[in-house]
């Protein structure tokens, strides 16, 4: 049997959720990284026995496409899964739901779901700081939860019931392109890190805002802090999330 991490985190929050729910278990853990556009999904090879955890953040209430696309191109090969979704404490609506339909598309056995949150990857005022102690706590928990119905047998044959809607809510485009600053160097991390190729290769300084997904991974990655979003933008967005967003969101577990 071996633990498979199998994510799509830009940013770093989705990773440091599924990281504190597979450190729990003591075993080691292998990592599949869903934003390397250039690797080949379907080469992944995952046996039966196998526990795989499959997180991604939540972009408007829905699995972000190029997520998708990569999960749809592994072979789960019936293998038991635990699906995470990441969000900064506004509201995952329908990732869940659809992550589950990707997941068992994709051949997964979807035995336990949790959505958690981490700090905003935009508007950082939002779940700052987090996953926090509390949270880890109570992730270490649904973690002890989730293996001890897994080794019980019952995960193999229970229904698990996902929250959300289908038809999905309509998948909202990029909102907010990075662009980049006097200060870029042009060293070219941008453009090597970027899940959706949407940086020139020619010119580090121009982003294709229809292949651009607003993920910040450019906005993170730089080491000049060269590459922004419009604060103007921002800030209108984050004062008519302020009511949505300001009330603490705890982490859930479906089991």
């Amino acid at each position: 049997m071996n633990i498979l991490q199998i994510l799509f985190s830009p940013t770093g929050g989705t990773k440091q959720v599924t990281d504190t729910i597979t450190e729990s278990w003591g075993i080691p853990v292998s990592e599949i990284d869903l934003t390397n556009a250039e690797f080949d999904y379907t080469s992944i090879s995952i046996e039966k026995d196998d526990i795989v955890v499959l997180a991604v953040p939540s972009y408007g209430g829905r699995v972000p496409s190029l997520a998708t696309q990569r999960i749809s191109k592994i072979c789960g090969n019936q293998a038991q899964c635990i699906i995470v979704c990441v969000y900064g404490n506004r509201a995952y609506e329908d990732t869940l739901m659809e992550l589950k339909n990707i997941a068992e598309k994709s051949g997964f056995k979807v035995v336990a779901a949790v959505a958690a949150i981490a700090e905003h990857s935009i508007m950082h005022q939002y779940a700052a700081g987090r996953p926090d102690s509390r949270d880890k706590q109570a992730l270490q928990g649904f973690a002890k939860k989730i293996l001890e119905k897994i080794n019980s047998g019952v995960a193999k044959t229970s229904v698990l019931q996902i929250p959300g809607n289908y038809p999905y809510k309509k998948a909202s485009g990029a909102g907010l392109v990075p662009k980049a600053d006097d200060k870029c160097t042009n060293c070219g991390l941008c453009f090597e890190n970027c899940p959706a190729q949407a940086i020139s290769k020619e010119n580090f300084k121009i982003t294709d805002s229809k292949k651009c997904i607003s993920c910040m991974r450019c906005v993170v990655k730089c080491p000049q802090s060269a590459r922004k979003v419009n604060g103007a933008m921002v800030s209108v967005a984050a004062l008519a999330m302020k009511k949505v967003c300001s009330t603490r969101k705890e982490n859930e577990l479906y089991i």
